[in-house]
């Protein structure tokens, strides 16, 4: 029997879904976006760190933005010079200095609440990938992708995941093309110590864009 006919597709899938259960587009987090607590003071605190962004000339962009009931602001952003997004120390800390700055200046002001607790961090190693538009900007790297497919009863659907690479999109038909991405997790299909399998290299799968509920990169560190 050959090695490649013992490993059914779906063993490939739909083993990472409760790691992410908690992260979701927009959520303000991880899954980037922004999240406002609903206070009275959000709306401003939000507009002056857009203005902050602003003044790196574009280079360091809002990736996420939360605000906590208990007067807690949480951003992170990214460096849009680097192809992976990743800010420097260095940038995160000018990025805090400016702001804090703005923020205390508004305090004095009364248009935010006093002794707001600031905290600026990266996006994270496997932050969440915009479609389509970021999907040529990490192409090369490998990717949690969790979607959804038609199930057996009308108007059923069926949510599975995986570590997958990019192959391909279109623009036009609004597709993406996906292959097994050579990773830990899946090679331990093939068995312990052993590449991918010839099925697994040749494994393809098709997802229109609005079947996609979270693409996020993949960290094996």
């Amino acid at each position: 029997m050959d090695d490649d006919d013992d490993y059914d597709d779906k063993d490939w899938e739909d083993e990472y879904l409760a790691d992410d259960a908690e992260v979701y587009v927009g959520d303000g987090g991880e899954g980037g976006g922004i999240s406002l607590a609903g206070t009275w003071w959000d709306k401003e605190a939000l507009l002056m760190a857009e203005e902050v962004s602003m003044s790196f000339k574009g280079d360091l962009k809002i990736y996420a933005f939360k605000t906590l009931v208990n007067s807690t602001i949480q951003v992170r952003i990214e460096k849009l010079s680097n192809k992976s997004g990743s800010p420097s120390i260095t940038d995160i800390q000018a990025f805090s200095s400016i702001y804090r700055a703005k923020l205390d200046e508004a305090e004095i002001a009364g248009s935010v609440p006093e002794n707001l607790s600031l905290e600026v961090s990266s996006p994270g190693v496997e932050r969440v990938v915009q479609i389509p538009q970021e999907l040529d900007r990490f192409k090369e790297r490998p990717m949690y992708v969790k979607y959804v497919t038609e199930g057996v009863a009308p108007g059923s659907a069926i949510e599975s995941d995986g570590i997958f690479r990019l192959v391909s999109f279109d623009l036009e038909t609004n597709c993406c093309t996906w292959g097994l991405a050579d990773v830990r997790i899946n090679r331990a299909k093939a068995g312990k110590g052993r590449p991918l399998s010839k099925k697994q290299r040749e494994w393809r799968l098709n997802t229109p864009f609005d079947s996609l509920c979270l693409v996020r990169l993949h960290s094996e560190i």
